[in-house]
């Protein structure tokens, strides 16, 4: 599950960055590292424990995105990427700003999706994934809620 969100959010990023200022190979660069950035700071939270953020995040709850910690992290990972690939620190800060969203979004309608195809995106696989059955139920019994 891990490699298909991190794979999502290679394209989602690739494919909302492409009209930057960087060059492609940066683009492609910045895609790959944003995405493993994105994929480290919800390991990082769910262990943690911030459980709470992970599935505010990708729930309709009712909290904005913009709001949410983890959220805010993504964004400045994503700024400093950016800017580590050339782009000066407020395109960067912009082109984060505007890419996050989207990107937060089209993974939530993953986690949210009633599709087979979209079974894997399950928030209760993550937890899981770190070894800790606690974790995955309680986010799988979050999920539930929403």
């Amino acid at each position: 599950m891990i490699d298909q969100l991190k794979s999502l959010a290679f394209d989602k990023l690739k494919d909302a960055m492409a009209p930057n200022s960087l060059g492609e190979g940066e683009t492609t660069a910045a895609a790959e590292q944003g995405s493993a950035a994105l994929v480290n700071s919800l390991m990082e939270n769910i262990s943690a424990g911030d459980l709470g953020s992970i599935t505010s995040l990708f729930s309709n709850d009712g909290n904005t995105s913009e709001d949410n910690d983890v959220f805010k992290l993504i964004v400045g990972k994503l700024a400093g990427i950016l800017q580590g690939q050339g782009m000066d620190a407020s395109s960067a800060q912009s082109e984060a700003n505007n890419i996050a969203p989207d990107l937060i979004n089209s993974l939530k309608e993953k986690f949210m999706s009633n599709d087979d195809a979209d079974s894997s995106f399950d928030l209760g696989s993550i937890g899981s994934l770190l070894g800790g059955g606690e974790a995955g139920d309680l986010l799988g019994k979050a999920k539930s809620l929403f």
